[in-house]
Parts: structure tokens; sequence; C-alpha cells
């Protein structure tokens, strides 16, 4: 769409003689003139002139997978303060079941001539994907980073939480409570996350409970992420008799509550639940949800400086940064029942932050 000088001035609230200096980069043009008459194209949708996209070198792109989940818009808004900070400006771009995808939002970025993009949770995630999109962009070049997945033979940052440590404390934190019939509740398996969750949760399994190959098989619930996939594998997992919950996010150990709920037992007295995350609220459920704390500002933070640092030509390590998770006692877990004892409430576990040992 061609941009009428009119209609850009009115928005601007300039004369049609200051747009066309702003349009040909003429001088003569106060920095916040130029900068509302640049406003008003972006408003009006019209696109900026080849020779004045140079000035937005200072825009980031930020791709998310959705906003539903409060962890990830815990992680824009770190993301999104540290890069204000270092003098970048953001551009959010949120994945929807049908909507946008990665690579479509990955190419209104490039048109937006970006200084560099942050994936969190991303394709680079998935072992089913092609991996080749990012070898592209790092080809061009431009700087990237990613948070949680890894991917092998891509020369940038990854920034992860230690899901395999998280899954492992969880565990070890339950067979403290007395349960021995534990289960894992987690997404699908071609997602790197997961498949360290799981593997965190065998090695748990067979060190603490001396539980078998085959028996591990049974206890661990491969399920959709969300409330939805959480109650319907943690309703097999309970006919199957477990008394503790691991579980992939906290919504997915919301929905785990809901299945026991439905099944007339009570969390924690009957079915102990522990989360992932802790996200925003997951003090304030019913009942308060033990958690596996991911560091999001840590991790954010982090991510932000090797991507700024590589923008500005300081190449920092391609490898893969990895932030230890913080296990915190709520209300969601308690001390198991002893089979003996069948009517006897369980006591609850005391509420408390503990850190990752070193």
């Amino acid at each position: 769409m061609r941009a009428r000088l009119s209609d850009i001035a009115q928005q601007a609230e300039v004369s049609e003689a200051t747009v066309s200096r702003v349009l040909n980069d003429r001088p003569g043009v106060a920095p916040e003139t130029r900068q509302a008459v640049l406003t008003a194209l972006d408003v009006l949708g019209y696109e900026r002139p080849a020779r004045l996209r140079k000035r937005s070198a200072g825009l980031v792109g930020l791709v998310v997978p959705e906003l539903d989940n409060p962890i990830f818009p815990a992680f824009a808004q770190v993301i999104e303060s540290t890069l204000a900070q270092s003098g970048f400006t953001p551009v959010l771009c949120t994945q929807t079941p049908g909507g946008v995808t990665e690579d479509e939002y990955v190419e209104m970025l490039l048109d937006r001539q970006v200084s560099g993009i942050v994936f969190v949770s991303g394709l680079h995630a998935d072992t089913a994907a092609n991996h080749d999109r990012y070898r592209a962009l790092i080809a061009r070049p431009l700087p990237i980073v990613m948070i949680n997945g890894y991917a092998p033979g891509i020369a940038a940052p990854f920034v992860s939480c230690d899901d395999g440590e998280a899954t492992e404390l969880a565990v070890a934190h339950l067979v403290a409570l007395g349960h021995r019939r534990i289960g894992l509740i987690t997404g699908p398996d071609r997602f790197v996350p997961v498949q360290r969750r799981v593997a965190g949760f065998r090695a748990a399994m067979k060190r603490l409970v001396g539980t078998t190959e085959a028996e591990v098989g049974e206890l661990a619930e491969l399920s959709l992420f969300g409330v939805e996939g959480g109650e319907a594998a943690a309703g097999r997992l309970i006919e199957r008799g477990v008394t503790g919950l691991v579980c992939g996010s906290d919504l997915m150990a919301l929905g785990a509550i809901r299945a026991a709920r439905q099944r007339g037992l009570a969390v924690p007295d009957d079915v102990s639940v522990v989360g992932y995350d802790d996200s925003p609220l997951m003090a304030f459920t019913d009942p308060p949800l033990t958690t596996m704390r991911q560091p999001v500002a840590a991790m954010a933070v982090a991510a932000v400086r090797a991507l700024v640092d590589e923008i500005n030509g300081h190449a920092a390590p391609h490898s893969e940064y990895v932030f230890r998770p913080e296990l915190v006692v709520r209300g969601s877990t308690a001390v198991a029942r002893p089979a003996e004892a069948g009517g006897r409430k369980r006591q609850r576990a005391t509420p408390s932050t503990l850190p990752v040992p070193a």
C-alpha cells in the first residue's frame, strides 16, 4: 500500500512537507518529530522506505509458544524488561494453535530488520523438527538465543533449566515423605525437556525406590501439555495405584488434582502432587502447589546478555547454560499414609523453599 502524505501528516500531527523530509531521510527534522512520522507509518500499516529500515536496528524478536501457560508471560516480561534496559525494543511474537507459525514469525521479523531473536521453547526443543532453519539464520548472520531446549550442531547460546535434576528432586521429595508408588506425567517424548525429565525419573526411581525398568515404564505417562493432558494422564496412573505424582508443568499438576478429586480422592491426603515451573499464582491454588521452580529471572537475563554480546560482536560461548531448579514445598504433598493405617489422615509437609544443593 502506497503511503499518502496527507494521512501520515494527519496521524503524526505535522505538515506534509515534514513527512516528505522524513521519508526521504533529509536533515532538518527534530528527532522526536522524525520518530512521530515513523510511528504514524507503522500505525497506518505503511511499509517504511528501505532507506529508513536501518533505524530498526534496535528491534529484537521474542518468539514464545503461547501465553495461556503463565510461565511464558513470566519469561516474556523479564526478557522484554532486560532488552529495554540494554537499549533494544522487543517484538513479541505469540504462537497459537492454527495461527501464525514460528517460521512465519521469523520471516516477519527479518522483514523488520531485527538485530536478533530469542526463542522460548521453540522448535529447537523438538527433536522431530528440522533445525536447519536456525543454521540458516546464523549464516545470514543473525544472532539468536534459545531458551529451554537443546539442538546439537547449532552455533548459538542455549539457556535451559536442568529438567532431569528437577524430576529427581521431585521424586526424592516424595520418597522422603514415604511414597513408593510414584508416577510421572509429562508431555510428548519428542521434546528434549521431556526426554530429560523421563531420564531423571528413571534414574531416581531406580536409585531411591529400587524400581525395575519394566515398572518404571508403567509409572510414566506421556500426554499433551496443559490441564486436560495432566488430568487424563493422572487418571490412568491413579488407577494403577500411585500415591504421588510428578508433573511436567504446573498446569498438568492442576489437571492431576482435578483427576484425583473426580475419583473421590483428596490432595494431599490420598494423592500428593508436584508441579513444575512455579508459575504465578501457584501459591494460591487449592491446595497451594508444591512445585519445581524454574529460575526464570536468571535464565532470561542470561539469554539477553548472551544475545546482546552476539549483536555487539562479542561472541558468547555456543553451548548450553544449565540452571538448577528449586523445590518449593507447599500444601499439595504430604506424608504417605501407611498401608496398615488406611483411615488415618496424613501429616502435611511443612511449607518451605528448599534450594538445590551444590
